[in-house]
């Protein structure tokens, strides 16, 4: 569980939803609510009207605060959570209430669980 400063995605992922900060999340903590092979079976200029108002949300309980994902980012839609608006907050915080309440429903967020070498 985090202690420190998280990180947000903010309004800026709606439409883009690049998943490069997927990639790069040492932790697995950025989900959406479509499956991230689902996302990246659209091309990245059509996800904006394949899955409108869509967005990516990274995880305030398993974020390790490294911030690995800002730098790639390519619409600088990742803030630290003390730099994120309240709407932002709010919605991230909506995400994960439905995520964790409705286990099986449409809210779900969609984890990609990678590999990892040991």
């Amino acid at each position: 569980m985090s202690t420190g400063m998280t990180y947000v995605i903010t309004q800026k992922c709606v439409g883009t939803c690049d998943t490069a900060c997927v990639d790069v999340c040492p932790c697995d903590c950025i989900v959406g609510p479509v499956p991230l092979d689902q996302l990246r079976a659209v091309p990245p200029r059509e996800r904006g009207r394949a899955f409108p108002g869509v967005q990516m949300f990274i995880d305030p309980d398993e974020c390790i605060d490294c911030g690995a994902c800002i730098a790639v980012c390519p619409v600088d839609a990742i803030v630290a959570d003390s730099d994120a608006s309240a709407d932002d907050l709010e919605r991230n915080a909506r995400f994960f209430t439905r995520a964790r309440a409705g286990a099986g429903s449409s809210g779900d967020a969609t984890r990609s669980r990678r590999a990892r070498s040991a």
